[in-house]
C-alpha cells in the first residue's frame, strides 16, 4: 500500500490510479464514517465516491497535510449533507442530532460565509485541545464527535463500560468549552 505523500504525487500527476490507491487505502474508514452516519449503505457508498471525486477535484491545488484527516472531514461533512438533505427521520437520524447537540454546549455551528475565519480559529483550538488530551479521551472524542461511532462501539473497543465512556466523553467536552473560553472563542 503506497503512503500518503506518494498517493498525493499521483493526484498531483493527475493520475487516476490515485483515486484506486486512495479507495484502497482509506476506503473502509471512509465507509464506516459515512455509514455510521447514514445508516444506510448505499447512501454511504454514495458519499465515499463523492469524497474521491471532491479530492480528485481539489488535489491540487490543495496538498492535505494528513490525507486520511482530510478525507475524513469530506466525507463527514457530505454524510452531514446528505442526512440534512432528505430530512429524514430515519433510523439513526436521531443518534446524529444526538451527536451534534452534545457538541452545540462547546461549537456554535452555524456555516456561514461570515464565520468561515471563525470556524479556523475554533478548529486549530480544537486540534491544540486534542493534542493536550490522554489518548483514550482524545480517541474516543474524536471517534464519537468525528467518525460517530456509538457508545456501545466505543465501550467495545476500550473494554469499559458505558457509564465510563459517557463520563470521559462528558469531562472532555466540558475541558473543551474552558479551553475555547480561555482561547476567547465565543460559545
Amino acid at each position: 500500500m503506497l503512503d500518503d505523500d506518494k498517493i498525493i504525487d499521483l493526484y498531483f500527476s493527475r493520475m487516476e490510479i490515485a483515486i484506486a490507491e486512495t479507495r484502497k487505502k482509506y476506503g473502509g474508514r471512509l465507509f464506516t464514517v459515512a455509514r455510521n452516519i447514514l445508516f444506510n449503505k448505499e447512501d454511504a457508498e454514495e458519499c465515499v465516491n463523492d469524497t474521491l471525486m471532491k479530492a480528485w477535484q481539489h488535489i491540487p491545488p490543495k496538498r492535505p497535510e494528513m490525507l486520511g484527516a482530510y478525507l475524513s472531514k469530506i466525507v463527514r461533512n457530505l454524510s452531514i449533507n446528505a442526512l440534512q438533505a432528505k430530512k429524514a427521520a430515519k433510523r439513526g437520524g436521531d443518534e446524529v442530532n444526538l451527536l451534534l447537540g452534545e457538541l452545540t454546549e462547546c461549537i456554535a455551528s452555524p456555516h456561514t460565509p461570515e464565520n468561515t475565519h471563525e470556524a479556523n480559529e475554533v478548529t486549530n483550538a480544537l486540534n491544540m485541545f486534542l493534542a493536550k488530551q490522554e489518548k483514550t479521551a482524545r480517541v474516543a472524542f474524536v471517534l464519537r464527535y468525528f467518525h460517530g461511532e456509538s457508545i456501545n462501539n466505543i465501550c467495545t473497543r476500550f473494554n469499559m463500560g458505558e457509564s465510563k465512556v459517557k463520563s470521559i466523553l462528558f469531562r472532555t467536552r466540558k475541558k473543551l468549552r474552558t479551553h475555547l473560553e480561555k482561547e476567547g472563542i465565543a460559545i
